[in-house]
């Protein structure tokens, strides 16, 4: 058996009262595009922070890339070096152009110096199509335009896994498709990727697993064609219909 790249043992998350993930378990091999989907507040986000740590578990286990991130013991900043991180709301430092956006994790971070940082900051905007938007800042940019930016700038820390939480969800529709392009471009060249969606055309062409959530827990899971032609349960039947139904209306 190939070690998943990602594994999930028994994760919960509770706020007081509020259990927000209910034991979620999940592995994760190299290479796989693994879309989220489910109502909102069901913990689709919280269970992305938890996998980086940026939101710390009640319970369970962590692992990336054969590192076990729950372990006390862990230098955490290190650890995360491995694993971009995409916001819906970019993120990015209003006072520093796309250039420096990008090329500022690799100088503080990396410790490279101020031209091999540009360099390799340059080389993943031209990666998103941005190249030549460097010198602009982020109220010079389109929103389509920012979030390429904050994905040049996780991919320029040369992440083992890449992390979307809803990415296009701030996008005016007629901007959510140049993202998505970037997307399914980094699925082509074998990124493991995570992607909290209600983007279904994407999940549809590009996941290769796709798992639907609902009240803290995995409700089913399975290839595209499993859940969008032949879903166990009802209530992922009645999900998915409602979505598709939604999409439709705002194309």
């Amino acid at each position: 058996m190939v070690e998943p790249i990602i594994r999930l043992e028994n994760i919960h998350k509770a706020y007081g009262k509020d259990e927000i993930l209910k034991g979620i378990s999940l592995e994760i091999q190299e290479g796989e595009v693994v879309v989220i989907i489910g109502p909102s507040g069901t913990g689709k986000s919280t269970l992305l922070r938890c996998i980086n740590q940026l939101t710390v578990p009640n319970k369970g286990d962590v692992w990336v890339d054969g590192v076990e991130l729950t372990d006390p013991r862990v230098d955490i900043n290190k650890a995360r070096r491995h694993i971009g991180f995409v916001f819906q709301d970019f993120n990015l430092f209003n006072h520093l152009n796309a250039l420096n956006n990008v090329s500022i994790g690799l100088k503080l971070v990396l410790g490279l110096t101020p031209e091999k940082a540009k360099e390799k900051a340059l080389l993943e905007l031209d990666r998103v199509g941005l190249k030549q938007k460097a010198d602009l800042f982020p109220g010079q940019l389109s929103g389509g335009q920012k979030q390429r930016v904050a994905i040049a700038r996780a991919l320029a820390m040369d992440p083992r896994v890449m992390l979307f939480d809803e990415p296009t969800s701030a996008l005016d529709p007629e901007l959510i498709g140049e993202v998505l392009e970037v997307m399914q471009k980094l699925a082509r060249e074998g990124m493991t990727m995570i992607c909290v969606t209600h983007e279904m055309g994407f999940a549809r062409e590009v996941a290769s697993r796709i798992i639907f959530m609902e009240h803290g827990v995995v409700v089913e899971e399975g290839s595209p064609e499993h859940m969008f032609t032949r879903p166990q349960y009802d209530r992922t039947r009645e999900f998915l219909g409602k979505i598709s139904e939604l999409y439709g209306k705002q194309k």
